[in-house]
């Protein structure tokens, strides 16, 4: 649950002047944040800010849950962003192969040879925020809207299942191939400066071995903490034993670190206009609401 939305209904509650425009500055900011991560065009997450703050006035005042009125934003949000998406001649494939996302043999020999790579390091060496976006604007709309509301976002898969309507079995599917996806894009970047010279031996291993694919559909439950004990030992074993493999994870974790700690962005200084509307709007609506004495 983001605080922001929690912080709003307390501030809608209050009802005097200064708490709504308060509460209105809070949603703007968090449906445009928003927006910006899903649409990628800020043309885009202007207007849908726009439209979906003009569309919640008559329903705010009945909001006592921020968890309700969370997924009414966010659930109108994200449909008018798809909807502007498509209209896009650049959209991305539909789906994404877990084959597909698998590290070839030349990144392998690469992740053997640099033993070295941890989280802190891949996040210190990765391109800036702009590499970021754009690797999360390729996602297909399906895979993108999961990995935002859960990695960016911070919301549960519960909450992404009530946004969304997907069941959150497909939600875990998508949002791991999601972040593999992310992670691929952002190795691109990076790989091509590795300059350590790969040994022989590596070199003539195999370029994928059953067990490490097998791992692979399994790494975001065990990031997550969402593998139960078993299979989270099991997994701990190949890996302890599998220098690739536990170079691999870690630019994973290191990618979603990346996706958690990517600040938002703030609506345009020209909203003050609109929040003036959205105040006289939101007046006549809670007066109407109001009992006559």
């Amino acid at each position: 649950m983001r605080s922001e939305i929690e912080k709003a209904v307390e501030l809608l509650r209050n009802g005097d002047g200064a708490s709504v425009e308060h509460a209105l500055g809070l949603l703007q900011n968090t449906v445009f944040s928003f927006s910006m991560r899903v649409c990628g065009q800020r043309e885009d997450a202007q207007d849908t800010m726009q439209e979906v703050l003009l569309k919640s006035i008559p329903y705010l005042p009945k909001f006592d849950s921020p968890k309700a009125l969370l997924v009414w934003l966010y659930k109108v949000a994200k449909n008018r962003c798809l909807m502007s998406r498509r209209k896009s001649k650049f959209g991305p494939p539909q789906e994404i192969s877990l084959d597909d996302l698998m590290p070839d043999r030349k990144e392998l020999e690469q992740l053997t040879a640099d033993g070295r790579i941890n989280p802190e390091a891949f996040a210190i060496r990765g391109e800036q925020a702009s590499r970021l976006r754009e690797a999360v604007q390729k996602l297909p709309p399906q895979y993108r809207i999961i990995l935002v509301l859960r990695d960016m976002e911070g919301l549960t898969d519960d909450e992404v299942s009530e946004i969304t309507g997907v069941r959150a079995g497909t939600i875990r599917v998508r949002l791991h191939r999601a972040r593999l996806f992310v992670r691929k894009e952002l190795m691109r970047t990076w790989m091509p400066r590795q300059k350590k010279k790969v040994p022989e031996q590596t070199r003539a291993g195999k370029s994928r071995p059953a067990s490490c694919k097998a791992m692979f559909a399994e790494l975001s439950d065990y990031l997550d903490e969402q593998l139960d004990d078993s299979l989270c030992e099991e997994l701990e074993r190949h890996i302890n034993g599998c220098a690739p493999c536990k170079t691999f994870l870690a630019t994973l974790e290191a990618t979603i670190a990346q996706c958690r700690s990517m600040g938002g962005d703030r609506a345009p200084s020209g909203t003050s206009r609109l929040r003036a509307e959205l105040m006289e709007k939101y007046q006549r609506v809670n007066a109407a609401l109001r009992p006559h004495s």
